[in-house]
C-alpha cells in the first residue's frame, strides 16, 4: 500500500483502485451519514459505491451531525 489519498488534509494508506464506500467504513465512517468531496467536487451519496479512488486524490469527509 502506499500513502497516496489525502483525507481531511492526512495523507492515508489505500489500495489504488479501492471503492470509495469501502475506504469511509474502514475509517469507520457509515456512507450514509457522510458528505463527501473528492477533488473539489461534491459526490453524489447515490455513486458512492462506484467512484474508485486513486492516488493523488484529495478528499474532505464531513459527518451529518443531527441536534438542535
Amino acid at each position: 500500500m502506499a500513502s497516496c489519498v489525502t483525507a481531511n488534509g492526512k495523507l492515508v494508506d489505500i489500495q489504488p483502485g479501492i471503492p470509495l464506500d469501502h475506504f469511509l467504513k474502514l475509517q469507520g465512517l457509515d456512507p450514509l451519514w457522510v458528505v463527501v468531496e473528492l477533488n473539489g467536487e461534491p459526490v453524489d451519496r447515490a455513486k458512492v459505491g462506484t467512484i474508485r479512488l486513486n492516488c493523488g486524490d484529495k478528499l474532505e469527509i464531513v459527518r451529518a451531525v443531527a441536534g438542535g
